[in-house]
């Protein structure tokens, strides 16, 4: 056997692996989004603000897990339930607490292309229903409903995990406040376009 023989068949071995490599990824990936297959994520944050000149520190927290179903080929639909609360006191001791119970159905729209990178759309209803306290006192209520279409990116480097990349693209929300014991209210609406590639959210999903 000659050397250029060995070269020959080294290289086709070579070929061999990379195809069957890039095909198992390919599959992998058309596996994560196909129809019967599950979508396990969610969202938890944490922020503490100290304004030193007005003397006030405010505290929030919030975790939302979600899970959605594949009901076809790259289509998923499912829903996010979950709990915010904030707490803004002042040294006057005077305290303000919301507590939220969160509610964020979603539909996720997958590109069909192979490999390891698909693009999505995601069309989110989020809803809060909350009540507010001030210095343990029940002063109102809060509503909050909201509709955003977000882009993203999603990275699949296993074949059960995915690393989202999303902005939070067109949304509208409309925010509602009633204090207790009155008919008095006062109403928000909110509505614009954020799509800024420098500040997009991360994320890690879990298919199976």
């Amino acid at each position: 056997m000659t050397i250029e023989s060995v070269i020959k068949i080294y290289n086709m071995k070579k070929l061999l692996l990379t195809l069957t490599a890039v095909s198992a990824i390919t599959f992998a990936t058309q596996a994560q989004t196909e129809k019967g297959k599950f979508i396990v994520g969610g969202e938890v944050s944490f922020e503490n603000k100290s304004y030193k000149n007005y003397d006030v520190e405010t505290t929030s927290f919030g975790i939302v897990p979600s899970a959605g179903y594949f009901v076809a080929d790259n289509i998923a639909i499912g829903t996010g339930i979950g709990y915010n609360w904030s707490d803004n006191i002042s040294t006057s001791d005077n305290k303000i607490t919301n507590n939220s119970f969160v509610v964020a159905p979603f539909g996720r729209l997958y590109s069909a292309n192979q490999g390891p990178v698909k693009f999505f759309g995601q069309l989110s209803v989020p809803m809060a229903w909350g009540t507010e306290k001030r210095n343990d006192t029940k002063t109102g209520t809060t509503e909050r409903y909201g509709v955003e279409l977000a882009p993203g990116i999603a990275f699949f480097p296993t074949s059960n995990i995915g690393i989202d990349f999303k902005v939070r693209g067109l949304y509208f929300e409309s925010n509602t406040s009633k204090t207790e014991g009155t008919d008095s209210k006062s109403t928000s609406k909110t509505y614009g376009l954020n799509a800024s590639s420098f500040t997009p959210s991360v994320g890690v999903t879990f298919h199976f």
